[in-house]
């Protein structure tokens, strides 16, 4: 009998596949994008240069699952997503707020801004180096230390969204008031603060959703959504204050977790030392 003949094995190019520069490339795209928000801001389109900032931030939240999804994670992708991150939600942000509001103030108006961005680099190289370091309790895994880069942009832009509203509606007293440049300094260095700092946040990544809050859930995300498209300035502007009163909750939630698992852990010891005795008697 003759052996059936094996067919010659097609030849495959050398290389990364599609699949894999898909995530680097959505990096890439936001990267666009976010830089893309201070020629807006030069041209004093600042109403679409903050969008271009958000819009950067949903790419943000999705090319690291999709990554995931893809199994195409590597560590150029986590670096160029650390550098994207810092370039579109630090530089980005500060240098719009510079044109928007404290370039009156000159070389001193200059300095939160710089601030700011400075503090997001140590935040994220913080985040990096945490990467590689020792396991966490379980329960911290659902919280960032300190503010995360995209939150930071979204709550610094703050007093940017509120002026943008309040000049729609020719409310300039209101406008006035956020666009001072003390005030928009003062609200720069404190969330450069909180960026850096060792605060416990909720990250939401790993929240389970509890069956009877999934439909006031969904309604307000259908809420909300509608919103961002009647009225995206105040969208972004009740979003940022969601999430500055969100924050003493975070830390409340944070400390109760501890102590449960401070408990637990004394427990689990306390019977582990008791075995022990039993043993020896």
């Amino acid at each position: 009998m003759i052996p059936p003949r094996r067919l010659p094995r097609r030849q495959r190019f050398a290389g990364l596949s599609f699949n894999r520069m898909l995530p680097n490339l959505m990096t890439l795209l936001g990267l666009c994008i976010g830089l893309s928000s201070i020629r807006l801001g030069l041209d004093g389109r600042y109403g679409t240069a903050v969008l271009a900032i958000a819009v950067s931030g949903v790419i943000d939240g999705l090319d690291g699952r999709l990554a995931r999804l893809l199994k195409a994670t590597s560590r150029f992708g986590a670096e160029f997503d650390s550098l994207a991150d810092f370039l579109c939600f630090g530089v980005a942000p500060a240098l719009l707020l510079y044109m928007w509001s404290l370039q009156p103030w000159g070389a001193i108006g200059f300095l939160p801004p710089l601030m700011f961005a400075s503090a997001m680099a140590l935040r994220l190289a913080r985040f990096n180096a945490a990467l590689d370091s020792a396991p966490k309790a379980a329960f911290a895994y659902n919280f960032f230390t300190g503010v995360p880069a995209p939150a930071g942009a979204g709550l610094v832009l703050f007093p940017l969204f509120i002026g943008l509203e309040a000049n729609q509606h020719n409310q300039f007293w209101l406008q006035n008031l956020v666009s001072y440049p003390l005030f928009t300094g003062t609200f720069l260095v404190a969330v450069a603060l909180l960026c850096v700092s060792t605060l416990p946040v909720w990250s939401f990544k790993n929240f389970k959703i509890p069956n009877a809050g999934l439909m006031p859930l969904l309604l307000g995300v259908v809420v909300f959504a509608a919103l961002i498209f009647a009225d995206p300035y105040l969208a972004g502007a009740l979003a940022g204050f969601a999430y500055i009163v969100m924050l003493p909750f975070s830390v409340r939630s944070y400390r109760k977790l501890a102590r449960e698992a401070a408990v637990r852990r004394m427990a689990a010891e306390g019977e582990t030392e008791g075995d022990e005795v039993q043993l020896k008697s």
